[in-house]
Protein backbone atom coordinates (compact mmCIF):
# COMPACT_ATOMS: atom_id res chain seq x y z
CA UNK A 1 0.00 0.00 0.00
CA UNK A 2 1.32 3.43 -1.04
CA UNK A 3 1.63 5.91 1.64
CA UNK A 4 1.13 9.24 0.18
CA UNK A 5 -0.33 10.75 3.16
CA UNK A 6 -0.54 11.39 6.95
CA UNK A 7 -2.32 12.66 9.88
CA UNK A 8 -0.22 13.79 13.24
CA UNK A 9 -1.47 13.84 16.56
CA UNK A 10 0.23 15.44 19.85
CA UNK A 11 1.78 17.33 17.39
CA UNK A 12 4.16 19.62 19.03
CA UNK A 13 6.61 21.15 16.31
CA UNK A 14 6.27 18.50 13.70
CA UNK A 15 9.33 16.24 13.71
CA UNK A 16 7.19 14.10 11.73
CA UNK A 17 6.53 16.73 8.47
CA UNK A 18 9.79 18.17 8.92
CA UNK A 19 11.08 14.52 7.89
CA UNK A 20 8.19 13.29 5.67
CA UNK A 21 7.52 16.08 3.80
CA UNK A 22 10.87 15.91 1.88
CA UNK A 23 9.93 12.06 1.35
CA UNK A 24 6.40 12.94 -0.82
CA UNK A 25 3.85 12.33 2.06
CA UNK A 26 2.06 15.28 2.94
CA UNK A 27 -0.04 15.96 6.51
CA UNK A 28 -3.35 16.12 5.96
CA UNK A 29 -4.55 17.64 9.65
CA UNK A 30 -2.32 17.62 12.84
CA UNK A 31 -3.91 18.05 16.13
CA UNK A 32 -2.00 19.96 19.18
CA UNK A 33 -3.03 22.45 22.06
CA UNK A 34 -0.09 23.24 23.50
CA UNK A 35 0.17 27.03 23.73
CA UNK A 36 3.17 28.06 22.02
CA UNK A 37 3.43 24.60 19.64
CA UNK A 38 0.01 25.68 18.30
CA UNK A 39 1.34 29.17 17.48
CA UNK A 40 4.52 27.43 15.85
CA UNK A 41 2.71 25.41 13.70
CA UNK A 42 0.65 28.36 12.46
CA UNK A 43 3.60 30.30 11.46
CA UNK A 44 6.03 27.43 10.52
CA UNK A 45 2.92 25.08 8.50
CA UNK A 46 0.33 27.25 7.41
CA UNK A 47 -1.45 25.11 5.22
CA UNK A 48 -1.57 21.89 7.60
CA UNK A 49 -4.59 22.58 9.89
CA UNK A 50 -4.48 21.97 13.19
CA UNK A 51 -7.50 20.62 14.27
CA UNK A 52 -6.43 21.11 18.36
CA UNK A 53 -8.13 18.53 20.83
CA UNK A 54 -7.92 15.01 19.34
CA UNK A 55 -10.51 13.97 20.96
CA UNK A 56 -12.59 14.54 18.38
CA UNK A 57 -10.89 13.28 15.66
CA UNK A 58 -12.69 9.74 15.78
CA UNK A 59 -16.18 11.70 14.87
CA UNK A 60 -14.80 14.63 12.46
CA UNK A 61 -13.02 11.03 10.24
CA UNK A 62 -16.33 9.34 10.26
CA UNK A 63 -18.26 11.82 9.50
CA UNK A 64 -15.71 12.55 6.60
CA UNK A 65 -15.59 16.26 7.77
CA UNK A 66 -11.73 15.40 7.88
CA UNK A 67 -10.02 12.78 4.77
CA UNK A 68 -8.71 9.36 6.55
CA UNK A 69 -4.89 9.26 5.85
CA UNK A 70 -2.70 6.61 4.86
CA UNK A 71 -0.61 7.06 8.03
CA UNK A 72 -1.36 8.00 11.75
CA UNK A 73 1.77 9.48 13.50
CA UNK A 74 1.63 10.71 17.21
CA UNK A 75 2.88 9.40 21.02
CA UNK A 76 0.49 9.68 23.84
CA UNK A 77 1.27 9.30 27.30
CA UNK A 78 1.33 5.54 28.05
CA UNK A 79 2.05 4.88 31.53
CA UNK A 80 -1.66 5.62 32.98
CA UNK A 81 -2.93 2.85 30.32
CA UNK A 82 -4.32 0.45 32.69
CA UNK A 83 -6.17 -2.60 32.30
CA UNK A 84 -9.09 -1.08 33.92
CA UNK A 85 -8.58 2.09 31.92
CA UNK A 86 -9.09 -0.62 28.61
CA UNK A 87 -11.73 -2.32 29.98
CA UNK A 88 -13.79 0.54 31.27
CA UNK A 89 -12.71 3.98 30.41
CA UNK A 90 -10.31 6.13 32.81
CA UNK A 91 -10.35 9.01 34.61
CA UNK A 92 -6.62 9.74 33.87
CA UNK A 93 -6.28 12.22 30.98
CA UNK A 94 -2.72 10.62 29.91
CA UNK A 95 -5.06 7.28 29.65
CA UNK A 96 -7.69 9.06 28.06
CA UNK A 97 -5.18 9.85 25.35
CA UNK A 98 -3.84 6.25 24.66
CA UNK A 99 -7.13 5.26 24.86
CA UNK A 100 -8.15 7.83 21.36
CA UNK A 101 -4.78 7.03 19.76
CA UNK A 102 -6.79 3.48 18.97
CA UNK A 103 -10.10 5.19 18.36
CA UNK A 104 -9.09 7.53 16.18
CA UNK A 105 -6.57 4.79 13.98
CA UNK A 106 -9.90 2.45 14.18
CA UNK A 107 -12.14 5.16 12.98
CA UNK A 108 -9.83 5.72 9.97
CA UNK A 109 -9.42 1.88 9.22
CA UNK A 110 -13.16 2.07 9.02
CA UNK A 111 -13.36 5.10 6.67
CA UNK A 112 -10.47 3.85 4.51
CA UNK A 113 -12.22 0.23 4.23
CA UNK A 114 -15.29 1.85 3.02
CA UNK A 115 -14.01 3.34 0.17
CA UNK A 116 -12.02 -0.10 -0.68
CA UNK A 117 -8.75 0.58 0.68
CA UNK A 118 -5.93 -1.25 2.77
CA UNK A 119 -5.82 -0.32 6.55
CA UNK A 120 -3.63 2.73 7.41
CA UNK A 121 0.12 2.27 8.90
CA UNK A 122 0.43 3.94 12.49
CA UNK A 123 3.56 4.98 13.85
CA UNK A 124 3.79 5.48 17.44
CA UNK A 125 7.08 7.07 19.78
CA UNK A 126 7.14 7.02 23.50
CA UNK A 127 9.97 6.19 26.77
CA UNK A 128 11.28 3.53 27.20
CA UNK A 129 10.24 2.85 30.11
CA UNK A 130 6.43 2.46 28.82
CA UNK A 131 7.71 -0.85 28.31
CA UNK A 132 7.55 -1.35 31.52
CA UNK A 133 4.83 0.01 33.06
CA UNK A 134 3.62 -1.83 36.23
CA UNK A 135 0.05 -1.38 34.88
CA UNK A 136 0.93 -3.41 31.64
CA UNK A 137 -0.18 -0.04 30.24
CA UNK A 138 1.82 -1.75 27.04
CA UNK A 139 0.47 -5.02 27.07
CA UNK A 140 -3.39 -2.84 27.24
CA UNK A 141 -1.96 -0.47 24.65
CA UNK A 142 -0.85 -3.49 21.45
CA UNK A 143 -4.10 -5.61 22.91
CA UNK A 144 -6.45 -2.47 21.91
CA UNK A 145 -4.31 -1.89 18.20
CA UNK A 146 -3.96 -5.85 17.74
CA UNK A 147 -7.81 -6.09 18.24
CA UNK A 148 -7.30 -8.87 20.91
CA UNK A 149 -10.43 -8.91 23.78
CA UNK A 150 -7.88 -9.31 26.74
CA UNK A 151 -4.34 -7.75 27.42
CA UNK A 152 -0.74 -9.29 26.38
CA UNK A 153 -0.06 -10.06 29.58
CA UNK A 154 4.17 -11.50 29.68
CA UNK A 155 5.58 -9.80 33.23
CA UNK A 156 7.95 -7.82 31.28
CA UNK A 157 8.52 -6.79 27.83
CA UNK A 158 11.81 -6.99 25.50
CA UNK A 159 13.02 -4.20 23.94
CA UNK A 160 11.85 -5.06 20.58
CA UNK A 161 9.37 -7.48 19.58
CA UNK A 162 6.71 -8.60 17.00
CA UNK A 163 3.24 -9.10 17.41
CA UNK A 164 0.66 -10.59 14.94
CA UNK A 165 -2.75 -10.40 15.59
CA UNK A 166 -6.22 -10.73 14.36
CA UNK A 167 -7.10 -7.18 12.83
CA UNK A 168 -3.06 -5.63 13.13
CA UNK A 169 0.20 -6.61 13.18
CA UNK A 170 2.64 -4.90 15.47
CA UNK A 171 6.29 -4.84 15.85
CA UNK A 172 8.61 -2.25 18.08
CA UNK A 173 11.83 -1.85 19.06
CA UNK A 174 14.15 0.91 20.98
CA UNK A 175 16.21 2.86 19.32
CA UNK A 176 18.86 5.33 20.90
CA UNK A 177 19.78 7.86 18.76
CA UNK A 178 23.47 8.22 19.55
CA UNK A 179 23.76 5.79 16.95
CA UNK A 180 21.73 8.23 13.93
CA UNK A 181 24.06 10.88 13.95
CA UNK A 182 23.39 13.38 17.05
CA UNK A 183 25.55 12.98 20.08
CA UNK A 184 22.43 12.39 22.17
CA UNK A 185 21.73 8.93 24.28
CA UNK A 186 17.82 9.18 24.13
CA UNK A 187 16.47 5.95 23.61
CA UNK A 188 12.73 5.98 22.44
CA UNK A 189 10.11 3.11 22.14
CA UNK A 190 8.90 3.50 18.39
CA UNK A 191 6.08 1.10 17.56
CA UNK A 192 4.82 0.43 14.03
CA UNK A 193 1.45 -1.15 12.72
CA UNK A 194 -0.99 -2.08 10.09
CA UNK A 195 -3.30 -4.68 8.81
CA UNK A 196 -2.36 -8.29 8.66
CA UNK A 197 -0.61 -8.13 5.39
CA UNK A 198 1.54 -5.61 6.33
CA UNK A 199 4.66 -6.94 8.05
CA UNK A 200 6.00 -4.06 10.29
CA UNK A 201 9.23 -5.92 11.41
CA UNK A 202 10.56 -6.30 8.16
CA UNK A 203 11.19 -2.16 8.59
CA UNK A 204 12.22 -2.13 12.11
CA UNK A 205 14.35 -4.75 12.17
CA UNK A 206 17.38 -5.77 10.33
CA UNK A 207 19.16 -9.09 9.12
CA UNK A 208 23.01 -8.84 9.20
CA UNK A 209 25.93 -10.87 8.90
CA UNK A 210 27.58 -10.56 11.88
CA UNK A 211 27.11 -9.07 15.30
CA UNK A 212 28.07 -5.69 15.36
CA UNK A 213 28.70 -3.60 18.34
CA UNK A 214 29.15 0.20 17.02
CA UNK A 215 31.71 1.17 19.85
CA UNK A 216 34.11 -1.75 18.74
CA UNK A 217 34.05 -2.30 14.85
CA UNK A 218 34.51 2.13 14.31
CA UNK A 219 37.90 3.35 13.43
CA UNK A 220 38.76 5.35 15.65
CA UNK A 221 38.02 9.79 14.81
CA UNK A 222 40.53 12.32 14.93
CA UNK A 223 42.56 12.52 17.81
CA UNK A 224 42.19 14.43 20.53
CA UNK A 225 43.92 18.37 20.35
CA UNK A 226 46.55 17.61 23.09
CA UNK A 227 49.00 20.89 22.72
CA UNK A 228 45.84 23.20 22.94
CA UNK A 229 44.85 22.25 26.00
CA UNK A 230 46.72 20.55 28.03
CA UNK A 231 47.17 17.06 29.16
CA UNK A 232 43.45 16.37 29.78
CA UNK A 233 42.56 12.65 28.66
CA UNK A 234 40.27 12.47 25.68
CA UNK A 235 36.63 10.11 26.45
CA UNK A 236 37.34 6.32 25.36
CA UNK A 237 34.62 4.46 24.60
CA UNK A 238 36.24 0.78 23.89
CA UNK A 239 38.27 1.15 21.25
CA UNK A 240 36.92 4.38 19.81
CA UNK A 241 38.91 7.76 20.74
CA UNK A 242 36.83 10.89 20.72
CA UNK A 243 38.19 14.05 21.96
CA UNK A 244 36.19 16.19 24.07
CA UNK A 245 38.48 19.79 23.16
CA UNK A 246 38.73 21.18 20.12
CA UNK A 247 38.86 25.15 19.09
CA UNK A 248 36.36 26.38 17.10
CA UNK A 249 35.86 29.53 15.88
CA UNK A 250 38.18 30.86 17.61
CA UNK A 251 37.17 29.64 21.06
CA UNK A 252 38.64 27.15 23.54
CA UNK A 253 35.46 24.29 23.83
CA UNK A 254 35.38 21.91 26.22
CA UNK A 255 32.64 19.17 26.77
CA UNK A 256 32.62 16.30 28.95
CA UNK A 257 31.31 13.65 27.64
CA UNK A 258 31.33 12.69 23.69
CA UNK A 259 27.14 12.34 23.96
CA UNK A 260 25.03 14.32 25.92
CA UNK A 261 22.30 12.49 28.39
CA UNK A 262 18.48 12.58 27.02
CA UNK A 263 17.74 16.49 26.57
CA UNK A 264 14.34 16.40 28.39
CA UNK A 265 11.64 19.21 28.15
CA UNK A 266 12.56 21.17 31.84
CA UNK A 267 16.35 21.41 30.84
CA UNK A 268 15.59 25.30 30.76
CA UNK A 269 14.38 25.53 33.66
CA UNK A 270 15.93 22.73 36.01
CA UNK A 271 18.95 22.65 34.37
CA UNK A 272 21.28 22.15 37.59
CA UNK A 273 18.74 19.98 39.21
CA UNK A 274 20.07 16.51 38.34
CA UNK A 275 22.72 13.84 37.56
CA UNK A 276 23.16 16.08 34.04
CA UNK A 277 24.85 18.63 36.54
CA UNK A 278 26.93 16.26 37.75
CA UNK A 279 28.16 14.43 34.96
CA UNK A 280 28.36 17.27 32.79
CA UNK A 281 26.98 16.15 29.81
CA UNK A 282 24.39 18.99 29.23
CA UNK A 283 27.01 21.98 29.60
CA UNK A 284 29.69 23.61 27.92
CA UNK A 285 33.11 24.94 29.21
CA UNK A 286 33.82 28.29 26.37
CA UNK A 287 37.20 29.75 26.69
CA UNK A 288 37.14 28.52 30.53
CA UNK A 289 33.37 29.62 31.61
CA UNK A 290 30.67 27.33 32.03
CA UNK A 291 26.85 27.28 30.42
CA UNK A 292 24.24 25.55 29.23
CA UNK A 293 23.58 24.28 25.91
CA UNK A 294 21.86 27.22 23.22
CA UNK A 295 18.39 26.61 21.91
CA UNK A 296 20.66 25.90 18.91
CA UNK A 297 22.87 23.42 20.34
CA UNK A 298 19.40 21.65 21.60
CA UNK A 299 18.29 21.78 18.10
CA UNK A 300 21.13 20.40 16.77
CA UNK A 301 21.12 17.35 19.21
CA UNK A 302 17.60 16.53 18.34
CA UNK A 303 18.50 16.69 14.25
CA UNK A 304 16.63 20.22 13.77
CA UNK A 305 18.51 22.70 11.59
CA UNK A 306 19.35 25.87 13.05
CA UNK A 307 16.53 28.45 14.81
CA UNK A 308 13.87 25.80 14.13
CA UNK A 309 11.90 27.02 16.57
CA UNK A 310 13.18 30.89 16.79
CA UNK A 311 9.49 31.68 15.60
CA UNK A 312 6.14 32.76 16.26
CA UNK A 313 7.94 35.06 19.23
CA UNK A 314 9.33 32.30 21.70
CA UNK A 315 10.86 33.00 24.71
CA UNK A 316 13.59 30.64 25.80
CA UNK A 317 11.90 28.36 27.98
CA UNK A 318 9.70 28.03 24.93
CA UNK A 319 12.39 26.78 22.55
CA UNK A 320 13.86 24.51 25.34
CA UNK A 321 10.56 22.66 25.84
CA UNK A 322 9.64 21.81 22.38
CA UNK A 323 12.97 20.90 21.42
CA UNK A 324 12.86 18.05 23.98
CA UNK A 325 9.47 17.44 23.98
CA UNK A 326 9.78 16.58 20.35
CA UNK A 327 11.42 13.47 18.22
CA UNK A 328 15.14 12.74 17.46
CA UNK A 329 14.65 13.46 13.44
CA UNK A 330 17.47 11.15 12.27
CA UNK A 331 15.73 8.23 14.10
CA UNK A 332 12.54 9.08 12.47
CA UNK A 333 14.07 9.41 8.99
CA UNK A 334 15.94 6.04 9.23
CA UNK A 335 12.33 4.42 9.99
CA UNK A 336 10.34 5.87 7.65
CA UNK A 337 12.97 5.89 4.63
CA UNK A 338 12.47 2.16 5.47
CA UNK A 339 8.85 3.08 5.63
CA UNK A 340 8.33 3.77 1.85
CA UNK A 341 10.93 1.99 0.58
CA UNK A 342 8.65 -0.89 1.41
CA UNK A 343 5.35 0.30 0.77
CA UNK A 344 5.84 2.66 -1.87
CA UNK A 345 8.69 0.59 -4.29
CA UNK A 346 8.91 -2.97 -2.49
CA UNK A 347 12.31 -2.83 -1.74
CA UNK A 348 12.46 -4.28 1.65
CA UNK A 349 14.76 -7.22 3.28
CA UNK A 350 12.44 -9.75 4.84
CA UNK A 351 13.86 -10.66 8.16
CA UNK A 352 13.66 -14.11 9.57
CA UNK A 353 12.22 -14.54 13.08
CA UNK A 354 12.73 -17.08 15.62
CA UNK A 355 10.76 -19.71 17.52
CA UNK A 356 7.69 -17.32 18.83
CA UNK A 357 7.54 -16.96 22.69
CA UNK A 358 3.62 -16.90 22.40
CA UNK A 359 1.43 -18.61 19.78
CA UNK A 360 -2.29 -19.34 20.35
CA UNK A 361 -5.66 -18.72 18.65
CA UNK A 362 -5.79 -15.70 19.21
CA UNK A 363 -2.00 -14.13 18.14
CA UNK A 364 1.63 -15.01 17.68
CA UNK A 365 4.13 -12.99 19.85
CA UNK A 366 7.52 -12.44 19.67
CA UNK A 367 9.85 -11.21 22.19
CA UNK A 368 13.40 -9.92 20.76
CA UNK A 369 16.76 -8.13 22.29
CA UNK A 370 19.92 -7.12 20.86
CA UNK A 371 21.32 -9.17 18.30
CA UNK A 372 19.81 -13.48 18.04
CA UNK A 373 21.45 -15.56 15.72
CA UNK A 374 18.35 -17.14 13.09
CA UNK A 375 20.06 -19.75 10.65
CA UNK A 376 23.52 -18.36 9.33
CA UNK A 377 22.47 -14.83 10.07
CA UNK A 378 21.69 -12.11 12.99
CA UNK A 379 18.61 -10.54 13.74
CA UNK A 380 19.16 -7.06 14.72
CA UNK A 381 16.87 -5.81 17.37
CA UNK A 382 19.13 -3.64 19.04
CA UNK A 383 19.31 -0.02 20.06
CA UNK A 384 21.14 0.50 17.28
CA UNK A 385 20.87 0.04 13.22
CA UNK A 386 23.39 -1.47 11.06
CA UNK A 387 24.11 1.68 9.45
CA UNK A 388 25.04 3.42 12.67
CA UNK A 389 26.54 6.77 12.58
CA UNK A 390 28.81 8.27 15.54
CA UNK A 391 29.19 11.86 16.21
CA UNK A 392 30.46 14.36 19.08
CA UNK A 393 29.32 16.45 21.13
CA UNK A 394 31.83 18.96 20.16
CA UNK A 395 29.59 18.34 16.19
CA UNK A 396 26.93 20.87 17.74
CA UNK A 397 28.83 23.55 19.71
CA UNK A 398 27.46 27.10 18.75
CA UNK A 399 30.09 29.49 19.84
CA UNK A 400 27.48 32.47 20.06
CA UNK A 401 25.29 31.88 22.97
CA UNK A 402 23.24 34.40 24.97
CA UNK A 403 25.42 35.73 27.68
CA UNK A 404 22.74 35.04 30.20
CA UNK A 405 23.51 30.98 29.57
CA UNK A 406 26.52 30.92 31.53
CA UNK A 407 26.52 30.10 35.04
CA UNK A 408 27.52 32.89 37.63
CA UNK A 409 30.30 31.60 40.33
CA UNK A 410 27.73 31.47 42.71
CA UNK A 411 25.56 28.72 40.10
CA UNK A 412 28.86 27.05 40.01
CA UNK A 413 29.71 27.05 43.90
CA UNK A 414 25.94 25.82 44.16
CA UNK A 415 26.18 22.64 42.43
CA UNK A 416 29.78 21.69 43.78
CA UNK A 417 27.77 22.59 47.10
CA UNK A 418 24.83 20.36 46.47
CA UNK A 419 27.56 17.77 44.83
CA UNK A 420 29.06 17.23 48.57
CA UNK A 421 26.03 17.48 50.23
CA UNK A 422 24.59 14.77 48.63
CA UNK A 423 27.85 13.23 48.33
CA UNK A 424 27.09 12.48 44.51
CA UNK A 425 29.43 11.00 42.11
CA UNK A 426 30.70 13.45 39.59
CA UNK A 427 32.82 13.71 36.08
CA UNK A 428 35.96 14.54 37.35
CA UNK A 429 37.06 17.13 34.71
CA UNK A 430 33.66 18.92 35.69
CA UNK A 431 34.36 19.41 39.20
CA UNK A 432 38.05 21.46 38.37
CA UNK A 433 36.13 23.56 36.15
CA UNK A 434 33.25 24.32 38.26
CA UNK A 435 35.93 25.09 41.11
CA UNK A 436 37.88 27.47 38.54
CA UNK A 437 34.58 29.31 37.76
CA UNK A 438 33.48 29.27 41.19
CA UNK A 439 36.15 31.76 42.21
CA UNK A 440 34.83 35.30 41.72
Amino acid sequence: MPIHTFGSICSGIEAASFTLQPMGVNALWLSEIAEYPSRFLEEQYPDHPNLGDMNGIPNMIQTEEIPAPDLLVGGTPCQAFSLAGWRNGTNDERGQLTLRYIDIIDAIDMKRMENGLDRAVFFWENVEGALTDKTNAFGCFLAGLAGLEDPVDVGRFKSAGVLHGPVRNIAWRVLDAKYFGVPQQRKRVYVLGGGVDFHPENILLEMGTRFQDPYRLREPQQQPIMDLFGDNEPEIDQDVIRPLRREINGHEIEVFRCYSDCLYAAYGTKWNGNAAAFNGSLFVSQDGRLRRLTPIECERLMGFPDNYTAIANPRLTNRYQATGNSWAVPVIRWIMHRLLEATNNNNIQNVVLPRPNVANNNYTLYMLDDFTLVGNQFLNASNSCYDFVLTNMLDIVDTEPDEKLYISPAGCAGILRRKREHNAGMNARLEVVLENCSIP
